[in-house]
């Protein structure tokens, strides 16, 4: 196996320096990992950790997605693209606006941004974001999240519209046809234009497949994370059984709305921290700035940005909603 695992991670190695030379997206995430007993109880939630076996295997399917789209779209034969269309300039102005009052530096913008730059200059941004947050060591998860929200929503589509994230001329979702039905379609569609004995999609069908498929995935996205917050939470009550209910954790703020701040804590916990409980004896208020990032405490001055350390405590758990309460342990600078 050693030749031909040296020859992927070279070829993986070579893709990845050619879309980063070509301004693709830089992003990491982070997956749970939760396992159960025989009972069914969730015992532990363990972030997946990316190395470099799997960066090979994803540079490798995007590869594969992208040769698959290519064919199928200078054979014009029907089928269902990953598309991804470029933000608007309107939006990457808001996202360096709000990274500059966060003090994350960014490449400068044209004063009239053009749309055929603003891919481009996103994933510029993006590599601006990882450097920043390399050399802070906080800040990725809630970063990560104000980048993503510039951008528009991905979705299935039987116009090949390209895919701004990848930097892709032609893409498509071909290499998980067990739990993806756009895979499905696109072998049909690729084993139609090779000869392999399937007829081709039907024209007619894809824009409402197209439509139908990007709804359920978008519902199974909503399913699929109000069951990691359920889980999450009944694995911090396991663990608060065990510490104690007065268990300090450190954190991280990965979002802001005028009721308070969200925090990731603990080993991949989520929960609110509400400004109500942020008032204190001497009547303090909070305000939110335009830009959606920084909690102002009117009074006193202190301040919870995007992406800040804190350290908090849990005031209660609703496992069954997937929802936590959290007080702020440490006093707000």
């Amino acid at each position: 196996w050693a030749k031909p695992l040296a020859a992927a991670r070279a070829a993986a190695g070579a893709l990845a320096d050619k879309r980063e030379a070509e301004g693709a997206l830089v992003v990491e995430s982070t997956e749970p990992d939760f396992r159960f007993d025989r009972r069914g109880h969730v015992v532990s939630g363990d972030a997946q950790v990316q190395t470099e076996s799997h960066r090979v295997i994803e540079h490798l399917m995007i590869a594969a997605n992208e040769a698959v789209a290519r064919l199928l779209s200078g054979r014009g034969v029907p089928t269902l693209y990953r598309v991804h269309e470029p933000p608007e300039p309107s939006a990457v102005e808001h996202l360096v606006a709000k990274l500059a009052v966060l003090g994350v530096p960014t490449p400068p913008l044209r004063e009239q941004l053009p749309p055929s730059e603003a891919a481009a200059a996103v994933g510029a941004i993006s590599r601006a974001v990882d450097r920043h947050v390399r050399k802070q060591g906080h800040g990725r998860r809630g970063l990560t999240t104000l980048l993503l929200r510039s951008l528009k929503q991905a979705r299935y589509d039987p116009v090949n519209l390209g895919h701004a994230g990848l930097h892709s001329k032609a893409y498509c979702h071909f290499t998980s046809p067990i739990r993806r039905y756009p895979d499905l379609i696109c072998h049909r569609a690729l084993l139609s234009a090779i000869g392999g004995g399937e007829d081709a999609p039907r024209r007619s069908a894809m824009p409402e497949a197209g439509e139908w498929t990007s709804s359920r995935e978008r519902d199974a996205m909503l399913i699929e994370r109000d069951a990691d917050d359920i889980a999450r939470c009944f694995l911090l009550e396991r663990e608060l059984f065990k510490r104690g209910r007065e268990t300090e954790f450190d954190g991280e703020i990965i979002s802001l709305i005028s009721a308070g701040a969200f925090i990731v804590f603990g080993d991949s916990y989520q929960g609110m921290l509400p400004i109500r409980k942020l008032g204190g004896a001497n009547g303090e208020w909070w305000e939110l700035d335009e830009h959606g990032v920084v909690l102002h405490g009117t009074r006193s001055g202190a301040q919870l940005k995007l992406g800040d350390p804190v350290r908090v405590s849990v005031e209660r758990v609703e496992a069954p909603r997937g929802r936590v309460d959290l007080l702020m342990a440490d006093a707000v600078a």
